[in-house]
């Protein structure tokens, strides 16, 4: 596996973002499945695995440190803090933004127990708590590293304007933002800001939630509990519009001689050296398949077709409903 820098850490080229392993898109995999996903990726040369308080509610860092704890000393383990669930007084776990300093303590020793660890490589602000200054945020975090429980800081879904301000309290190692040939929001300014002060940028979502496979052709039939069921894209109308932009896609996936996949993700590795897409997945031949990215080339003239095949100039529907739009603090467009 070919291999990316993030703060002082050498990671592998793909990471593997393990969200839907507990969280997300419809029911999640049976435990031992989980398992063999998570083992089967550090087998495969993943060096980089990505949770979250989050997820899950707590669920998925319980997995994680349960089937990769006992092999703590090969792989670069990333997690956020800042969302995650409260029980209110219904006794319901809802999703809360709260990036206090005395709560983002908590929540990493939360993390920190749950992923049964006494240190996180890379610990992100998973949202910019709007009520809080992020210099505190981030200063709070800051006393996590000299306090030995986190390595590096990230922070994610944020501005260019935003992670300057933070950088200014303390280096910021990386970003982690969606990024994908249908959402291209990062080029306005975040990817040049991270190349800038030296910070990676982590993709999530790099294969478009599941849109770039070309395996989601029916949103109808997705879970009721699917995130992706509020989201304006995949909305009935404006997907069926979507979907039209694939078959020049899949035909120059076939030209290159690789997957749609593994052309989305190829796509991202080339567009820069400080970019590291983790996609997620539950299937073992879908892990395997991700990581033969690694060993696509593209020429340039591919690359400039693929940005005109699908990009913010013909993807329909933005990417997040309102209320969600409001919780992020990204350069906003379309697509």
């Amino acid at each position: 596996m070919q291999t990316r820098r993030i703060a002082h850490f050498e990671v592998s080229a793909i990471g593997l973002g393990c969200m839907n392993l507990s969280h997300a898109y419809g029911v999640p995999p049976s435990a031992e499945q989980a398992e063999r996903v998570l083992l089967a990726a550090l087998d495969a040369g993943v060096t980089l695995f990505d949770t979250a308080a989050l997820y899950g509610f707590g669920a998925n860092e319980e997995l994680v440190g349960r089937v990769l704890a006992p092999h703590r000393s090969r792989f670069t383990l990333a997690s956020k803090g800042g969302l995650g669930g409260v029980r209110g007084e219904d006794g319901v776990l809802r999703r809360v933004i709260d990036g206090r300093p005395d709560s983002l303590r908590k929540s990493c020793e939360d993390s920190l127990r749950r992923l049964k660890t006494e240190v996180i490589d890379l610990y992100y602000l998973h949202r910019w708590d709007k009520q809080v200054p992020i210099e505190d945020s981030v200063g709070a975090m800051a006393d996590l590293v000299r306090a030995g429980k986190v390595q590096a800081i990230g922070l994610s879904e944020v501005s260019a304007a935003t992670l300057r301000q933070a950088h200014a309290v303390h280096p910021i190692a990386a970003v982690q933002t969606e990024y994908s040939l249908w959402t291209r929001n990062p080029e306005i300014a975040v990817l040049d800001a991270c190349r800038e002060i030296g910070a990676a940028f982590v993709a999530f979502s790099p294969l478009a939630r599941a849109f770039l496979t070309g395996t989601l052709q029916d949103v109808g039939a997705l879970d009721a509990k699917d995130i992706r069921r509020p989201m304006p894209r995949f909305a009935p109308d404006n997907y069926a519009a979507n979907l039209q932009l694939l078959p020049p896609f899949v035909a120059l996936a076939g030209e290159v001689g690789c997957t749609p996949a593994q052309l989305a993700l190829a796509w991202l590795l080339h567009k820069a050296p400080h970019i590291v897409p983790i996609p997620g997945t539950t299937q073992l031949d879908h892990l395997h398949e991700d990581l033969g990215a690694a060993d696509v080339a593209l020429t340039p003239a591919q690359m400039a077709r693929l940005e005109t095949l699908i990009g913010q100039h013909n993807v329909v529907g933005p990417r997040y409903a309102p209320q969600a739009t409001g919780e992020v603090d990204t350069e906003n467009f379309a697509a």
